[in-house]
């Protein structure tokens, strides 16, 4: 946990980007299946789309509204003080996310995020583990992202097999489903950018601790 006091912060959980297709949909599962005693907030640099999500969750729902912008750096901090656990759904990240990476790595906020987009990842590990590893934050990026359908999965399958026997496991992945918007601009974002991606790479594999075996 964050050596910093995050026990005094109204929020356990802050969503920004709550209003987006992602965020829409994490919010209403919060709502559905968080526990009783969660302190929540749905943030996004717009009061009035926020109230209207506030508005679609199920009836008796108690949620916080948070303003805040990418481009406005005191307004992540202020975001960032307020909470346990920042999750974001603002991508493309490389774009719009190294500002709240920044502010929760200061802030000693564990962030969480779903961007799929490897040049961010590494160029937020070079620039903010330092300084995250000092506040106790923990930022973890690209969750669910391979987690949920493969690794889990996998877990999943395993623990319904008998234990102590040879095991092999292949995997196959089929999706029907449409991209969302955010999810094809960072698709594209990456696409063009493999040059950058593979210096970011190399940068990081310059920074990590080597293992000693």
């Amino acid at each position: 946990m964050s050596r910093l006091k995050k026990s005094d912060r109204p929020y356990d959980i802050v969503l920004f980007g709550a209003t987006s297709f992602a965020g829409a949909l994490t919010a209403q599962y919060l709502a559905a299946h968080g526990p009783d005693d969660l302190r929540w907030a749905i943030a996004g640099r717009s009061a009035d789309k926020l109230g209207a999500l506030r508005e679609r969750l199920p009836e008796g729902t108690d949620v916080g509204v948070l303003t805040a912008e990418v481009s406005d750096p005191d307004s992540l901090r202020a975001l960032a003080g307020q909470a346990r656990v920042v999750a974001t759904t603002v991508g493309p990240y490389l774009t719009y996310g190294e500002e709240l990476v920044a502010a929760c790595s200061d802030a000693g906020t564990d962030y969480l995020d779903i961007s799929g987009e490897p040049e961010f990842v590494d160029l937020m590990y070079v620039r903010h583990d330092a300084r995250a590893r000092e506040t106790g934050a923990r930022l973890v990026h690209a969750c669910g992202f391979d987690s949920i359908p493969h690794d889990l999965g996998a877990y999943f399958t395993v623990r319904q097999l008998p234990e102590g026997v040879p095991l092999t496991v292949d995997g196959f992945v089929t999706a029907d489903a449409m991209f969302s918007g955010g999810t094809f601009a960072s698709a594209l974002n990456q696409f063009a950018r493999g040059r950058q991606m593979v210096a970011a790479a190399r940068d990081r594999g310059r920074h990590e601790p080597r293992l000693v075996g």
